[in-house]
């Protein structure tokens, strides 16, 4: 499988690439806006075909870059059904499969940051792309777009730690300079969700963060 990991500095947010090295058919999670013609750029330098355009949820830090990516390949949108996005040509549930070539992802509904939240996982869960539902040693806040702190819990519970020690975990974003975890790390270090952590703490720990408004959330969110 090709793959590959970009960072919009403005936002601190990790695109992803990954496509089949025979068919070159390909798919993006999470582009921004701002870095459409740098993600352009590569997919053309790598030969690729670009299948889909899928975001892990709707994003109040940056402005997606899903519509222009299918303005300029053809490609097809996808996002999770609940959300009800106009413009989106595949609504995801839980447990679709996107396949690109040889290759697929898994969809998993992980509400709890908002709740139209999407993890997916590759064929051979070795790798999971979280978006903003479980980050390196934290995770997504849970104080607006229909969050929900003991949703939150469940979901990394029962969809991502669930997965085997040593899937690697590919967050939305990382303001720290991490770029990948693993199930197994985020067991052991995520002083949030990891260790003895309960569904008692979890929600009581989220519930008394105090976090600024998003900066892009007037324009990013309908």
């Amino acid at each position: 499988m090709i793959f590959r990991q970009l960072f919009d500095n403005a936002s601190s947010t990790y695109t992803y690439l990954v496509a089949d090295e025979r068919s070159r058919e390909a798919i993006i999670i999470d582009s921004v806006f701002e870095q459409s013609a740098r993600d352009l750029a590569l997919i053309r330098e790598l030969d690729l075909k670009l299948q889909y355009a899928i975001d892990t949820h709707c994003h109040a830090d940056h402005v997606t870059g899903a519509w222009l990516m299918k303005q300029k390949t053809g490609c097809r949108i996808g996002a999770a059904k609940v959300i009800g996005a106009t413009n989106v040509d595949i609504e995801l549930e839980h447990h679709d499969v996107i396949s690109f070539g040889r290759h697929s992802l898994e969809v998993r509904a992980t509400p709890g940051h908002t709740n139209g939240c999407l993890t997916y996982v590759t064929e051979d869960q070795a790798r999971a792309f979280t978006g903003d539902t479980l980050l390196i040693r934290g995770c997504g806040r849970a104080d607006f777009q229909q969050g929900n702190a003991s949703t939150l819990y469940d979901s990394i519970r029962e969809q991502i730690l669930s997965l085997p020690d040593s899937c690697l975990i590919y967050p939305g974003h990382d303001y720290s300079g991490r770029t990948v975890s693993s199930v197994a790390e985020e067991k052991a270090f995520n002083a949030r969700i990891g260790g003895g952590a309960n569904k008692g703490d979890f929600v009581g720990y989220m519930d008394a963060m105090r976090l600024p408004h998003p900066k892009h959330i007037d324009i990013a969110l309908p």
